[in-house]
C-alpha cells in the first residue's frame, strides 16, 4: 500500500514537531540511520539543544500557514526537494464533560488536526513517488475514550484525513502513513492521573515508528500487545464497547 523504506542514508526528511517527546527521539533515531533532517518546532533553542549535526533548523508554528510556507521555502532553497514529511506536533489535556473548556479544546484540535492539514496543503506539490507524508495520530482516535473529550476527536479526524489522502495518492506511488502509538512517557502523558498500560519510552517509540516504514502498511501502530487490544475494542458494537471500556479504563 505504501513505499517501503529500509535505507535512510541520505533521505531528506522534514520533521514538524521535533523539539521534544517522540519528535525529538525520532530525530535522533533517523540521524543515527543516516537521514538528512530538517527540524521544525516553535522554539529554535529546543531544536538547537538536540545537537544533531548538519540538521536544518526551521522554526515555525505548525498551526500557521504562512509560517509553514516560510519553513518550506527555506528547506527547498537548500535541498531542492524533500523525500518524507512527518507531522509529529501534538497537544493533550485530559478533559471530561464536567471540566470541558472550549478554548482549550479548540487549541488542542488546532495542533492535532488543523496543523496536520495545513502542513499537507503546504507540501503536497513537493511529494514524489517513493516518498510521501506521515502523520502521528493515536490509538485514542480509534473510538471514544474517557478523559479524551478534546484529544480523541482531533486524532480521529487525523486518521480519517490520512485515509482519504492515501486513497488519492497511492496510485501515484506517493506514500501516506498514519502512526498510532499507545502510551508514551512524555511531558504530555505526564498529565494523566492513571496507570498507563504498556508504557513506552520515547526512544522505544521512535525505533518502533522508524522500523514501521520497512513494511508497505498504511498504519504503523505500537506496542502491538496494547494496540491490538484497542483495535479489538473498536470492532465491538456500542452496547458492548461502552461498558467494557469503562471497566477497562475505570472511566
Amino acid at each position: 500500500m505504501n513505499p517501503i523504506i529500509t535505507d535512510w542514508k541520505g533521505r531528506r526528511v522534514w520533521l514538524v514537531g521535533a523539539s521534544s517527546g517522540i519528535g525529538a527521539a525520532v530525530a535522533r533515531e533517523l540521524a543515527s540511520r543516516g537521514a538528512r533532517l530538517a527540524l521544525s518546532a516553535r522554539r529554535v533553542d529546543k531544536l538547537t539543544a538536540l545537537a544533531i549535526p548538519d540538521a536544518l533548523l526551521l522554526p515555525c508554528d505548525a498551526t500557521d500557514v504562512d509560517s509553514l510556507a516560510e519553513a518550506r521555502l527555506a528547506m527547498l532553497e537548500i535541498w531542492g526537494g524533500v523525500d518524507l514529511v512527518v507531522y509529529l506536533a501534538g497537544d493533550y489535556v485530559p478533559m471530561q464533560a464536567d471540566n470541558f473548556d472550549l478554548a482549550v479544546a479548540e487549541r488542542i484540535v488546532a495542533v492535532n488536526f488543523n496543523g496536520a492539514m495545513r502542513l499537507a496543503a503546504t507540501v503536497l506539490p513537493d511529494l514524489k513517488a517513493g516518498g510521501g507524508i506521515a502523520f502521528v495520530a493515536s490509538v485514542a482516535g480509534y473510538r471514544g475514550l474517557p478523559r479524551a473529550l478534546a484529544y480523541g476527536p482531533g486524532k480521529a479526524a487525523l486518521i480519517h484525513f490520512a485515509e482519504v489522502l492515501h486513497l488519492d495518492l497511492a496510485a501515484k506511488g506517493i506514500g501516506v502513513w498514519v502512526i498510532n502509538p499507545g502510551f508514551v512517557a512524555t511531558q504530555l502523558t505526564a498529565r494523566n492521573d492513571f496507570s498507563m498500560p504498556a508504557l513506552l519510552t520515547p526512544e522505544q517509540a521512535a525505533v518502533a515508528m522508524v522500523d514501521g516504514f520497512r513494511s508497505a502498511n498504511f498504519e504503523i501502530h505500537f506496542p502491538k500487545r496494547f494496540t491490538r487490544l484497542m483495535k479489538l475494542f473498536a470492532l465491538l458494537p456500542y452496547r458492548w464497547y461502552f461498558p467494557l471500556i469503562r471497566r477497562f479504563t475505570g472511566g
